[in-house]
């Protein structure tokens, strides 16, 4: 993409409604637009790392063994009368009525209708077990909309439900959805910490909450700092192994860390002094197992062994899509801009023409752009006829994780120069070497 032909546009004033850093930089970045109190147009660049943060957890599903499909924004209100919960929600729920006097509901969560859907196809244990998930655009009509794409009332959900016959079964699923979780945040270069938290309005007697640590975070967290050390890394875990995913989910949840609501103050005290922190967290993410609470309740049962028919035990897991954006910038930037982690950076790396129009340099900047795109990544080539200085400012406001500069000078010793967002580090080095360089980058990321 050549920055002359893209629409980016980029603020160099703060806005004044922007009180922390995300929504911050996401408006001067030209990555959102407010259309109303808490929802928000998502720009070409915001749109792109949207796209990238719902293709990791696509991808961390599958590999779990989970099934997407996509249910739609609206549901029947009908639905939320059999679990009990149409009145019990509150006013965050957006309740409708259509020309046909039928009283309807946009989504804020999908439990009602994805048991409707398990119980109209499924009637035997022989089918489970069974997890189906999507990616959904929900909608809660939060009293104080603020902190941009942090708490809006418009939000990118992932959400994913299981049905297994049995408790232990459940619990598995539930720990499954606890390990790609931990996968899914590592590889968007977050530390996302599973910590013990209450239920809500979903129900249910085990919950836990991804928190990023941020001092912008809306709940306040107690945790011992060894958990921030924990990393998946590399490992291979086998999802149908229960021990091993088991043991897994126990070393990231053994060692204390819990929201506000769950803390235990003596217990805390057991902890070394130097290891006891609190801070704020942002939550991005719950699981939850919550048994029978709406199988009973909808009729959804299956068939055992045995011949009697039982109700299946769920469970709902959930990611903010949306919101991964403003915890990752949260987590990521300095008073240049957003830094990118590569996971989920919009374009792989910027390419800079320090003097646009000559030929020597325009054709080196095409020959970078040509073989990096050859090669499987995106570059943004920013072949505006601006100075230098403008340049470099745009690069580091939209946080592309690498820089390509291309001027007279270098080209003139045969030399590109190569620069880290996040270290500011530049090196010299040949227009191949930088492609190599940046090619081995993302190789070791996939």
């Amino acid at each position: 993409m050549r920055l002359s032909r893209y629409f980016l546009p980029v603020l160099k004033e703060n806005p004044a409604e922007a009180q922390i850093v995300s929504h911050r930089y996401m408006l001067r970045a030209g990555m959102i637009k407010q259309q109303a109190a808490g929802i928000y147009s998502w720009l070409p660049l915001g749109y792109r790392v949207l796209k990238r943060i719902e293709q990791i957890v696509h991808e961390e599903q599958a590999r779990a063994g989970h099934i997407p499909l996509l249910m739609p924004t609206l549901q029947p209100a009908d639905l939320w009368r059999e679990s009990g919960r149409y009145d019990d929600y509150g006013q965050e729920m957006l309740r409708i009525t259509d020309r046909q006097k039928r009283e309807m509901l946009y989504g804020p969560t999908n439990e009602e209708m994805i048991t409707d859907i398990f119980r109209s196809h499924v009637s035997s244990y022989k089918d489970l077990p069974l997890t189906l998930y999507h990616i959904q655009w929900k909608f809660r009509d939060e009293m104080r909309p603020r902190f941009g794409v942090m708490r809006g009332r418009e939000f990118l959900m992932k959400d994913g439900y299981n049905f297994d016959v049995d408790k232990a079964a459940a619990l598995h699923a539930y720990n499954r959805h606890m390990v790609s979780y931990l996968r899914t945040y590592e590889r968007m270069g977050l530390t996302a910490i599973p910590m013990r938290a209450d239920s809500g309005p979903i129900g249910g007697d085990d919950t836990h909450e991804f928190l990023v640590l941020a001092a912008t975070g809306e709940s306040e967290v107690f945790y011992d700092s060894a958990v921030t050390e924990l990393k998946l890394g590399s490992r291979e875990v086998d999802y149908d192994d229960r021990e091993a995913v088991a043991a897994v989910c126990a070393e990231f949840t053994t060692l204390y860390a819990r929201t506000d609501e769950t803390h235990d103050a003596a217990l805390f005290e057991t902890i070394p002094e130097e290891r006891r922190k609190s801070a704020r967290g942002i939550e991005v993410g719950q699981i939850f197992y919550f048994g029978t609470k709406y199988s009973e309740a909808m009729g959804a049962t299956v068939v055992t062994p045995d011949g009697s028919r039982v109700p299946v035990e769920m469970g709902s897991h959930g990611i903010g899509v949306s919101r991964l954006l403003g915890a990752i910038i949260e987590a990521n930037h300095d008073d240049k801009g957003i830094i990118w982690p590569e996971g989920v950076t919009p374009f792989a790396v910027g390419i800079v023409n320090l003097k646009q129009g000559d030929t020597a340099t325009d054709s080196a900047c095409a020959a970078l752009y040509q073989a990096l795109t050859a090669k499987g990544l995106e570059p943004l080539y920013d072949d505006r006829d601006e100075r230098a200085g403008a340049k470099f400012a745009t690069m580091d406001l939209i946080g592309l994780p690498w820089r390509i500069t291309v001027g007279p000078r270098g080209l003139g010793n045969g030399v590109v120069e190569l620069t880290s967002r996040r270290t500011g580090v530049s090196e010299e080095m040949s227009l191949e070497m930088a492609v190599d360089r940046v090619v081995q980058i993302y190789a070791e990321i996939a």
